[in-house]
């Protein structure tokens, strides 16, 4: 169900007006941020193009290129003849009234307004064209984000088994971890015993004891690594929770660390933390 934040798709289509291309190219951004360039003659569609993007997407920086290349060099010359016709009459008048007056040639008839009517594309059918273009390069983005997003989850799905058994290792390891650090705080005090009193260093021992133990750690880093694995199933977007319980588990890997009385656990909370960053770093490109 995750979804990347990257991906691209481009789009052609051959019309009777002229060619229509238009690429979209998204990458990871903490909110939804679209830029479009469009032809002057299209510029009117990008609310359109906004609207349709918040319907289908909800993070990510986005490039919208739009290209519109008109069928043949030049916009068709059509005269209009009864436009012609009139003023030819109208200048027939003046000549008659005014026998002296300087008429124009052609090249100034056709510069008449109305007389030559210079037709161009259709472009309320270029522009629904353009729509339907844009509609299509859109669902391939999602498509492809998809996709993509399909690898991450799978990339942190392994992360997560490495996570597992991390944790699955320092449980194996905690009677040992107490029982020798029970040992290790014996054999130390053991020149002291003559100025401690036998409950109070039994006392000191149990507090220390407690410090060392983690179960309460391991418990709640198998919890977020099961949250973890419950939000990637889950449909919409899940960068931004997936980044918090990034957080939660990378606080929980610290304080393994620093309860760490054997290299192993230490080991294991370095382990944890490499495990932790990689996942880290996939989840930026979540949707």
């Amino acid at each position: 169900m995750a979804h990347s934040m990257t991906a691209f798709s481009r789009q052609d289509s051959d019309t009777a007006a002229g060619t229509l291309q238009i690429e979209l190219r998204s990458v990871n951004q903490r909110y939804l941020e679209p830029h479009f360039r469009l032809p002057e003659a299209l510029r009117d569609l990008e609310p359109l193009f906004r609207e349709a993007l918040r319907n289908r997407l909800a993070r990510g920086k986005l490039e919208c290129t739009l290209r519109f290349e008109p069928a043949g060099n030049e916009a068709a010359l059509t005269v209009d003849r009864r436009r012609l016709a009139a003023l030819a009459t109208a200048l027939g008048e003046i000549r008659e009234s005014v026998p002296e007056a300087a008429m124009p040639d052609a090249l100034s008839l056709l510069d008449h307004p109305g007389v030559l009517d210079r037709r161009g594309p259709d472009m309320e059918a270029v522009k629904q064209e353009a729509l339907a273009l844009f509609q299509a390069a859109l669902a391939d983005l999602v498509a492809g984000r998809a996709r993509e997003g399909d690898k991450l989850a799978a990339l942190i799905r392994e992360r997560l088994t490495a996570v597992n058994a991390q944790v699955a290792e320092v449980r194996r390891l905690m009677p040992h971890i107490l029982e020798r650090q029970r040992v290790q705080l014996l054999e130390r005090l053991e020149a002291m015993r003559a100025e401690l009193e036998p409950q109070r260093l039994e006392a000191e021992l149990v507090l220390l004891a407690q410090k060392a133990d983690v179960d309460e750690e391991l418990d709640r880093l198998a919890t977020h690594v099961a949250e973890v694995e419950r939000q990637l199933d889950q449909p919409g977007p899940v960068g931004r929770r997936l980044d918090f319980l990034m957080q939660e588990l990378n606080r929980e890997a610290n304080t393994l660390s620093s309860k760490s009385v054997v290299a192993a656990t230490t080991r294991c909370a370095v382990e944890l933390k490499v495990l932790i960053e990689q996942m880290r770093e996939q989840i930026q490109n979540i949707e």
